[in-house]
């Protein structure tokens, strides 16, 4: 079995989800993704990744709430599964989570496990959930995930071949220049450790004059090799064969 996968290279959407299910739409229709059984988008992609207090208590989103009722509604007719960001309230809890749907169903969701020291809102999920897509299992690891071995070894230990990264790198400008080729570096090294594909997807643009997301968003090989990249700093998709 095989699994064709699209990583989309998204602006930053901040606060407008009907603009962020607009751009999905976008890229579920494109011709580069007509053969494709799935599409990955970046961390925090639905409401806009803000670690603001003004911005969470505005915008999470409860998983069994009419408002992402409304959401799995408008995506029903999207044929491909998609795997997308969003801030997730829990009771009290919040939670950087990465929902799986297929034809407007909720099929799982995955709960980032690492959170770093300006994530204090939020609270850590203790589980790495797979999924199955045309005969392929897969993982998620958002982000900071991948500085932690054992998170993608939990996936890898549970028989998955492909392990997805959405992240969100929207940073101030000096840390983006230092960071640009950091990120494939350290998902690298997960992937030397476990054999798996990887497939990131991340944001570009710019926020005001101080942040600037590059990306990157590509496809790495099990031997680590990149094998496409979305040029840094502009949106578009990057697909693989996975097998």
């Amino acid at each position: 079995m095989s699994l064709r996968v699209g990583a989309c290279q998204t602006p930053e959407l901040i606060g407008d989800i009907d603009a962020a299910l607009t751009c999905l739409e976008g890229f579920a229709a494109a011709e580069q993704a007509r053969d494709l059984d799935l599409l990955l988008f970046p961390e925090g992609f639905l409401q806009g990744y803000l670690v603001e207090p003004d911005h969470l208590n505005r915008c999470a989103m409860s998983l069994d709430s009419e408002a992402f009722a409304a959401v799995l509604r408008r995506l029903r007719p999207i044929r491909q599964t998609l795997v997308f960001g969003l801030i997730e309230a829990d009771d009290t809890d919040l939670y950087v989570s990465q929902a799986v749907v297929t034809g407007g169903r909720l099929a799982g969701v995955y709960r980032k496990t690492h959170l770093t020291e300006g994530e204090t809102y939020f609270t850590a999920g203790q589980e790495y959930p797979t999924f199955v897509c045309n005969g392929v299992r897969f993982g998620i690891n958002i982000c900071y995930d991948t500085r932690f071995p054992e998170a993608a070894a939990a996936v890898a230990g549970q028989g998955a071949r492909l392990l997805l990264v959405p992240a969100q790198n929207m940073m101030r400008r000096p840390a983006a220049l230092e960071w640009k080729h950091r990120h494939n570096e350290i998902r690298a090294d997960r992937v030397r450790e476990t054999h798996m594909w990887l497939v990131s997807a991340d944001v570009c643009g710019e926020r005001d004059e101080s942040r600037v997301g590059w990306g990157p968003t590509c496809v790495m090989a099990p031997d680590a090799r990149v094998l496409a990249q979305v040029p840094f700093g502009v949106s578009g998709m990057v697909t693989a064969v996975v097998r």
